[in-house]
């Protein structure tokens, strides 16, 4: 079983940045973080890809966050970040790492999530 931690969330106000990280431990086999990533859950919402990273290094945002935000990996420490810049209110949310062989939403392994508040 994989482990995610994650770090970093915190109150900011518009435009702000903050850098969210996520360490993986635990029985790690060479596949388990083929893909790594995060999401976040709005309250009274689903939760929804914000963006992913492959081993290789190759990505995938949302739109509302390509331009403000950017994904990065340390194959090395099994680490994976988040750069969010020009943060808005509606980026407030719950932020998950994930990772897994694949993007498959249902095996994926989770994080316990941190919370980022965006203030107007």
């Amino acid at each position: 079983q994989v482990q995610l931690v994650e770090s970093g969330g915190g109150l900011v106000q518009t435009g702000e940045s903050l850098r969210l990280s996520c360490v993986a431990s635990g029985s790690i086999f060479s596949t388990s973080l083929n893909v790594m990533g995060w999401y976040r859950q709005a309250p009274g919402k689903q939760r929804e890809l914000v963006a992913t990273i492959t081993r290789a290094r190759s990505t995938n945002y949302r739109d509302s966050v390509k331009g403000r935000f950017s994904i990065s990996r340390d194959n090395a420490k099994n680490m994976v970040y988040l750069q969010m810049n020009k943060l808005k209110p509606e980026d407030t949310a719950v932020y998950y790492c994930a990772s897994g062989r694949n993007s498959d939403y249902d095996s994926l392994n989770w994080g316990q999530g941190t919370q980022v508040t965006v203030s107007s």
